[in-house]
């Protein structure tokens, strides 16, 4: 698995042995940026259920400005600390080694702000629902964010959940790719 894009294109990531993370591959995270585009520069990101680290690195490495990652496996933690120091992008990251919807409770009372959200949990639990569901009132969403949800392709999620309005959807052999934006949002 290597970063497809940007600063550290090409470069390799270090990913824990067996079964336990599902590593995005290279296809599915050149459709996300793709879609993303320029909006990335600059951004705030939150890459949840992070695993190795493999989005939020392709975000920074294409000019994201900072990326928390909110992960609990711990080696799937080891795998990402190992990636932030291999390609130097330590000071850019911050690592919350929690349950994800703690973690999103946590980073809303700390009055985080993101703009842009990368989901991709397990595809069994429900837990896309779940976070879609969490996110939904908006409170850690910026003014423009967007929403990312990779889940397997016969889990539905809202077109609509509070502030979220579905504006893309494409399906990827077993996954779907849905964009959230935030209503009020610029386009």
């Amino acid at each position: 698995m290597r970063i497809t894009a940007g600063e550290h294109r090409g470069r390799r990531l270090r990913s824990p042995k067996g079964a336990r993370t599902r590593p995005t591959s290279d296809l599915l995270r050149q459709a996300i940026f793709n879609v993303l585009g320029a909006r990335i520069q600059g951004a705030r990101v939150l890459d949840l259920f992070a695993g190795t680290g493999a989005l939020g690195l392709e975000a920074l490495s294409r000019g994201a400005a900072d990326v928390t990652f909110v992960e609990r496996d711990r080696a799937a933690l080891a795998s990402l600390r190992t990636n932030l120091a291999g390609l130097g992008l330590s000071s850019r990251a911050r690592v919350v080694a929690q349950e994800t919807l703690a973690a999103l409770d946590g980073l809303a009372r700390a009055g985080e702000r993101f703009d842009c959200v990368l989901l991709d949990p397990p595809y069994s639990g429900g837990l896309a629902l779940r976070c879609v569901e969490t996110l939904a009132p908006g409170g850690i969403l910026s003014q423009n964010a967007l929403l990312f949800v990779q889940a397997f392709h016969k889990t539905e999620v809202p077109a609509r959940a509070g502030v979220l309005s579905q504006v893309w959807r494409r399906r990827y052999g077993e996954t779907r790719l849905t964009l959230y934006r935030k209503e009020g949002a610029c386009p």
